[in-house]
């Protein structure tokens, strides 16, 4: 089978990783733990491209994946993420003078990055996306915005803006340079108007092993190299390239080419250097995967109450590799739309803090350093100070 880069259309691939029979949905949970246990699963082979340093699945059957209001993503409810929305709000309002100006914003979700935008310029926003829901908006100021409850494609060409977001999109999408395409008519003859993406940042995984955010939903990893690439494949100028939130995240700011390109690729990396993460990940994810065995071995032999806190990609992850040594009955989540719901493939049943006041767990395995001081406050003001172990 010949592969092919989906970015740049490479020949040059090597197959890396693989994973079987992983759960298809990471963010929608289920009702019962009988039903997450027979959730539908696909494969991951992971491709890395030795042009344009992509990764991607090339077992990714998109006929899987259906987006609808079950689909539960949402990190608004975390302090430490809002108020990185926030100051990412009021800096591209800042740099780009967004005050009663157009924007669209392709894959909005629950609308919240949308809103932020909109009311804090006093701009006029469409979001596209199938799983809004328009119940969960209840700010009277709501009507600075709308959101179609649908993909955004070229059928939708007609509507033009200022400012374009898509965040955390790309990475679910197996023909980027179409998308890429249908961004471009999105922007029309606006010359002036800016494109704001974000994606995960592929380097989080291979270079500081953030492996359980590999998910089936994400047939696509990002390096900067790729992500330049694929703007570059569809006309744009790269004005900004950055890491974002503790290096998790990629985020691009764009424009029409006018060649007088500004490429700030500040955290770019070498082929050579990419090429070598790729080729020691196999045994470096092997090695983490062992001594969380070996962790969970010493848990359960001194008798400790686990609980694992993020109840997102990483989680699930986590907890679906790590089902036959984990033993965890809970995990934790302060998303109240998914209490009381059940871990995609795993099965465990997802809780609010407030349920460790009397569950009283002896170690908690954070997933996303990025929240320890959160997680470690909100345990607090419960009364109860466990051991935090990062996953």
């Amino acid at each position: 089978m010949k592969l092919q880069c989906p970015v740049c259309a490479s020949s040059r691939v090597d197959l890396f990783f693989e994973m079987n029979s992983i759960p298809v949905f990471c963010n929608v949970l289920h009702a019962s733990r009988e039903e997450a246990l027979t959730t539908t699963r696909g494969d991951m082979r992971l491709g890395f491209c030795n042009e344009c340093g992509h990764l991607f699945n090339y077992a990714f059957d998109p006929v899987l994946m259906e987006y609808t209001q079950t689909y539960e993503n949402s990190l608004h409810f975390s302090p430490r993420f809002q108020k990185f929305a926030e100051q990412l709000a009021q800096e591209l309002a800042t740099r780009y003078d967004l005050h009663g100006k157009d924007i669209i914003e392709m894959g909005c979700g629950k609308g919240d990055f949308l809103k932020m935008i909109c009311d804090l310029g006093e701009n006029r926003g469409v979001g596209f996306d199938a799983s809004f829901q328009p119940e969960l908006v209840t700010n009277s100021n709501h009507e600075r915005f709308k959101v179609i409850q649908d993909f955004y494609s070229s059928k939708y060409s007609h509507y033009h803006a200022h400012f374009i977001a898509c965040r955390h999109v790309l990475e679910h999408i197996d023909t980027p340079n179409k998308f890429v395409g249908d961004v471009r008519m999105a922007v029309g003859d606006k010359h002036d108007a800016i494109i704001y993406f974000e994606v995960p940042n592929a380097l989080w995984t291979l270079r500081d092993l953030g492996v359980w955010d590999l998910i089936y939903e994400h047939c696509s990893y990002y390096t900067a190299n790729s992500l330049a690439r694929v703007f570059a494949e569809g006309g744009f100028d790269v004005l900004r390239l950055q890491e974002q939130f503790g290096g998790q995240f990629l985020g691009i700011e764009l424009a029409l080419r006018n060649n007088k390109q500004i490429d700030n690729h500040a955290f770019d990396i070498s082929m050579t250097e990419l090429a070598s993460l790729v080729k020691r990940f196999g045994e470096n994810y092997k090695s983490k995967v062992e001594m969380w065995q070996g962790t969970f071995d010493k848990l359960h032999d001194e008798e400790k109450r686990i609980v694992t806190w993020g109840g997102g990609s990483k989680g699930v992850t986590f907890l679906n590799v790590m089902r036959e040594f984990s033993n965890i009955e809970y995990m934790v989540d302060i998303n109240p739309r998914k209490h009381g719901m059940f871990v995609a493939g795993a099965g465990q049943k997802v809780i609010g803090p407030d349920f460790l006041a009397s569950y009283k767990p002896d170690a908690v395995i954070v997933m996303n350093p990025i929240y320890i001081d959160e997680i470690r406050a909100m345990l607090g003001s419960h009364g109860l100070q466990p051991e935090l172990l990062v996953a």
